[in-house]
């Protein structure tokens, strides 16, 4: 049984404890409470010399389903240090949906290997899995689906249940369909059992249940689970007819994964990077987006260059320049990360994008007139000058309402021409913040103090 109060901490302390003292059986007590996706965490979150030691004590009735939950990056070095057949065993006790996602990082050998140990009917669901697009419905269903005819009664139902006797996991309703097998409805498992042998299916099931098109994308499977509180969910093609269903399990992975990919491509990473990679491919990734910023560095110390004049004349200027630029990234990142979150949950459109825009160029307005006023004041007791006080005011207000403007507009236009606005956004509104605030607030003191 799982220890579900102990830390990942202390797991990895345990294991690097065991694994430094070669006390290998304390490595196998380790793994054997934990569940598959604590096995794979555990992987990623050790160096690789130490993680290949802590796989080769992973049992192998388990591989497959550890593999699963590993990022790809780490998954490739993990499969990288099996030989084939070991490969084919740990994925021989998946399902189709299962392989399907591991199929396309295998070696092409392992895969042939694989097609080859498969049944007819096997490696049927599995080539049609792998023909849907990889972020559609169509790779997440699963094809465990019990289906009944509307026109049974229960009993009928119930001694095809007896039969079979277990149903897949997840399983709330079973799926009802007609005679040429198109989908009709679910039927609930408590009505299953809570009425009459001799009711009839149509009589008891939901007809207004929402079906999920094959080809629906993942990110939008997984908020319609949320926003209808789903166990399961039907699958069909654009004829109606019933292709599987999609689990909550399968959902909740797709929620980590698209959170994960928020988080680090807001800071220009690769939501599969491996914390352990070794040091040279890790900065070569780092190095792209580095260069990126240090291009858009350039382009705000020229315009810092255009009014080098003011700077030799004025002291102060240099002192308060950086404070415009700070205030203005610090409320167009506010915006972004709220859009970008918008745009992931399907919050934001054309229909109230307008909306959204005179909302934060509001807020910017409010926040720019307080902070101003607070740090024009200081400005005034410091240098002893109300013009630097005006100006520094003036510059601030200006900057913080383009840093409004532009955390809701970069990310759409990103998103209009088919950029990730999560892994760019950052950069663009960076630029946009420094060159407004540096230019407004040099050229005001150009103009008023020279």
């Amino acid at each position: 049984m799982t220890d579900t109060t102990e830390t990942l901490e202390n797991r990895l302390s345990r294991i690097h404890l065991a694994l430094e003292q070669e006390r290998l059986e304390w490595v196998d007590d380790v793994i054997a409470d934990l569940e598959p996706a604590e096995v794979a965490l555990l992987l990623e979150s050790l160096p690789p010399n130490e993680r290949f030691r802590l796989w080769e004590r992973v049992p192998q009735e388990i591989d497959g389903e550890v593999l699963l939950h590993v990022h790809d990056e780490v998954r490739a070095t993990l499969i990288e240090d099996m030989d084939h057949a070991e490969i084919v065993a740990a994925t021989s006790g998946l399902d189709t949906t299962d392989l399907a996602e591991l199929f396309e990082d295998l070696p092409p050998q392992v895969a042939e290997d694989m097609l080859r140990s498969m049944d007819e009917l096997q490696r049927a669901r599995l080539q049609e899995t792998l023909a849907f697009e990889e972020d559609s419905a169509g790779r997440l269903m699963r094809t465990d689906t019990i289906a009944v005819r509307a026109d049974v009664n229960l009993e009928t139902v119930q001694r095809f249940l007896r039969w079979k006797e277990s149903v897949p996991d997840n399983t709330d309703a079973l799926m009802v369909i007609d005679r040429e097998g198109r989908f009709m409805g679910t039927l609930p498992l408590a009505r299953l059992v809570a009425n009459e042998p001799d009711m009839a299916v149509v009589n008891l099931m939901d007809s207004d249940v929402d079906s999920i098109q094959v080809t629906m994308k993942s990110r939008d499977v997984a908020t319609l689970f949320q926003t209808h509180d789903l166990v399961s969910a039907p699958v069909v093609d654009d004829r109606g007819m019933l292709l599987g269903r999609i689990v909550i399990d399968d959902i909740v992975d797709v929620i980590r994964e698209n959170s994960e990919q928020a988080l680090m491509n807001m800071a220009g990473l690769d939501e599969e990077e491996d914390l352990f990679a070794p040091v040279l491919p890790s900065a070569k990734r780092r190095a792209v987006w580095l260069g990126i910023n240090l291009l858009t560095a350039f382009l705000a110390a020229g315009v810092i260059g255009l009014f080098e004049n003011a700077l030799e004349k004025i002291v102060a200027l240099a002192v308060l320049m950086p404070i415009v630029a700070s205030m203005g990234g610090i409320a167009g990142s506010q915006t972004l990360t709220l859009a970008i979150r918008g745009l992931a949950l399907g919050q934001i459109s054309r229909t109230n994008s307008q909306w959204l825009l005179r909302k934060e160029v509001g807020i910017a307005a409010l926040n720019g007139l307080l902070w101003a006023l607070v740090v024009a004041s200081l400005a005034v007791l410091w240098f002893d000058s109300l013009a630097i006080g005006g100006i520094i005011a003036s510059a601030l207000v200006i900057n913080m309402l383009a840093a409004g403007v532009a955390g809701i507009v970069i990310p759409l236009l990103l998103r209009r021409f088919g950029l990730d606005p999560a892994l760019s956004g950052s950069v663009v509104l960076t630029t946009v913040t420094d060159v407004v605030g540096f230019m407004s607030f040099l050229g005001l003191a150009t103009v008023f103090l020279l």
